[in-house]
């Protein structure tokens, strides 16, 4: 029903009486009355609890916007779970989509991160195009244009790092008009198209309908591939060093199979990018690939990444400083600079990049040893790469892929997958654990840290039966808490001292990545009661804390309060925002719509009625 009202009067009156610690939001912690009365045309409507009257502050806001005199009652009282994924896919994503084009680079250039007096982007030496494009556009923005040598060395990139300028993405003409290839960032500080949030967003975007959004994130990619030589930690100039937890395959295919008409030449122009990223990025020895025959996580770089914020270094510096006898400040400069050369700092430095190029940034499991480390997730996401390309081999492309001089068959990529698989359970299967393990091929032991990548051989295929059962029965129980799946099995961090700063990717948090893809394992192997399970957990968490707390949908949880007050280095994404969220954040927003997709009709039910797992499971 739709009731007329002074929007802008309502909107004054409403926050004067429940938004009581005039933080521009109705939230839980607001000790209101709770009750507000609604009068039009001689009809009363009273809105009670802080859900619905979040909801009706945020319809006052939608309907002043549009110019509206009116709302929609239906709106105000919008059953949660149905609500929260209607604003992820009307609102969200229109919210998190960029272009770096004339129509969308001020979005962009504004970015907190550009540190220059102008803003800066970087176009890539191969792209006289772009560059040509950017140079037209200085003068209206303010702007520098830069073409990066043909050979970006970790010397170059260590000499552009107090600028944080941006690197440019995929332009098209269509019809005289330049355009950039749109695509969503993950939200808040990250205002750059991010490397494994891209995956899990595009498979929100699939759900929701935006196939040509999802299909324009591959084609970004793939221009990265091919300008940059890998797809980037994100498009800042300070990642240039850095790729990403490699998942270009299922990219590929997820968009490819969700086309009505099956376009087998984009298909084929996308493989061999892939394949080009599969081989010059990941299996160059020395690099990223190990002598034992498996896969590390590898940024190189020189010093301390100039992303991180003041402080974030002072306990390690700490020592080094005093023996210097400088203030960990002036020491932390001068390392920077390079007018001190510290060679133990710049091995710490190299695992410290790697942490940063495997998306767990940061993580007691990998801190200091990322590097000397054949990870469990890589390796599984390269598996699956090598059976995304022996399938797709076989079935588009009647057996037979050449690139680059060289005929691919299904029977190359099954035997790399193989031997892959061989070779993750020789090294990475830990019978204490139950589970699969890091292991440092340094050391040639394994780490013993459960955590939630270990479990990544689930989703790829890789585990027996038999293992799966046992990762099942013994392992995963250590990870489920009230919210969902936790980093990190909390007998993992034994070790660490009660007064060390807790990492956000460990114990207590859980972040939707890991949900997803556990997910997916669980039902792979026929444990699809239990993946109901922990999909509901999650939702659940979500579902709550967007109802207490004005709609807020963020980057992580803490999982065993099932609470979005994280408490860790870098606060919670998304949670910045006054009257009404425009974005959530990518990747939460697509966990969000996925396992609502898959939860039954009955949990659905149970989900708009808050019901708390404790009372179901």
């Amino acid at each position: 029903m739709k009731i007329i009202l002074n929007i802008d009067k309502v909107f004054q009156e409403l926050l004067l009486q429940e938004d009581i610690d005039q933080d521009k939001r109705i939230t839980v912690e607001d000790k209101g009355p709770k009750k507000f009365h609604l009068a039009s045309n001689g009809q009363e409507i009273v809105v009670e609890g802080t859900y619905f009257l979040s909801n009706l502050l945020q319809e006052l806001i939608l309907a002043g916007e549009q110019g509206n005199d009116y709302i929609d009652t239906e709106m105000i009282f919008e059953k949660p779970a149905e609500r929260i994924s209607r604003m992820i896919r009307d609102y969200f994503w229109d919210g998190l989509t960029r272009t770096m084009d004339e129509k969308g680079l001020e979005n962009i250039l504004t970015d907190s991160k550009s540190k220059a007096e102008k803003a800066i982007v970087y176009v890539p030496f191969t792209d006289h195009f772009a560059f040509e494009y950017y140079k037209k556009l200085a003068s209206k923005f303010n702007l520098k244009v830069v073409q990066l040598p043909e050979k970006i060395t970790p010397e170059y990139v260590r000499s552009i790092n107090d600028e944080g300028g941006i690197l440019s993405l995929a332009l098209v003409e269509h019809n005289g008009e330049i355009s950039g290839l749109p695509f969503v960032v993950p939200g808040g500080r990250f205002n750059e198209m991010y490397g494994w949030d891209s995956y899990f967003e595009n498979i929100g975007l699939l759900l929701d309908g935006k196939l040509d959004l999802a299909k324009s994130m591959v084609d970004n990619f793939a221009y990265q591939i091919e300008h940059y030589g890998k797809i980037l930690n994100a498009n800042r100039s300070y990642y240039l060093t850095r790729t990403q937890p490699p998942f270009f395959s299922s990219m590929i295919r997820e968009v490819f199979e969700s086309m009505p008409d099956k376009d087998i030449n984009w298909l084929q122009s996308k493989l061999e990018i892939a394949i080009k990223e599969y081989e010059t990025v990941w299996m160059e020895k020395g690099k990223r690939l190990t002598d034992n025959g498996l896969n590390r996580y590898f940024a190189e770089g020189i010093g301390l990444p100039p992303e991180t914020e003041q402080g974030h270094y002072d306990d390690l510096l700490k020592p080094y400083a005093q023996a210097a006898n400088l203030s960990v400040a002036d020491y932390e400069k001068e390392y920077y600079q390079r007018k001190i050369i510290n060679k133990e700092l710049d091995a710490y430095f190299v695992h410290d990049r790697s942490v940063r190029e495997s998306g767990h940034d940061t993580s007691y499991r990998l801190e200091a040893i990322c590097a000397s480390l054949n990870v469990v997730e890589l390796n599984a996401m390269l598996y699956k790469y090598e059976t995304d390309f022996e399938e797709l081999t076989t079935k588009y492309f009647k057996g037979s892929f050449m690139y680059n001089g060289f005929t691919y068959t299904p029977e190359y990529w099954k035997e790399k997958a193989e031997k892959r698989k061989h070779l993750m359970n020789r090294f990475l299967w830990n019978e204490d654990l139950k589970c699969f393990d890091d292991y440092n091929f340094e050391t040639q032991k394994s780490i013993n840290f459960l955590s939630a990548t270990s479990f990544f051989p689930l989703w790829a295929g890789i585990a027996t039966e038999e293992q799966a059962e046992k990762m099942v029965r013994y392992a995963l129980p250590k990870l489920i808490c009230l919210g969902g799946i936790a980093g990190c099995a909390p007998e993992a961090l034994a070790h660490i001292g009660a007064e060390q700063m807790q990492r956000q990717w460990d114990y207590p948090n859980g972040w939707p990545p890991h949900q997803i893809i556990i997910w997916k394992g669980l039902c792979h192997y026929g444990y699809d009661d239990l993946a109901q399970e922990l999909i509901y957990r999650w939702l659940w968490m979500i579902t709550k804390n967007a109802c207490e707390y004005n709609g807020t949908v963020p980057e992580k949880y803490d999982v065993v309060s099932a609470s979005h007050k994280v408490f860790a280095e870098y606060g919670n994404q998304g949670t910045d925002f006054e009257y009404i969220t425009r974005e959530g954040f990518g990747w939460m927003n697509a966990s969000f719509q996925y396992g609502l997709n898959h939860l039954t009709p009955n949990l659905r039910g149970e989900l708009n009625k808050m019901t708390s797992p404790e009372d179901l499971f």
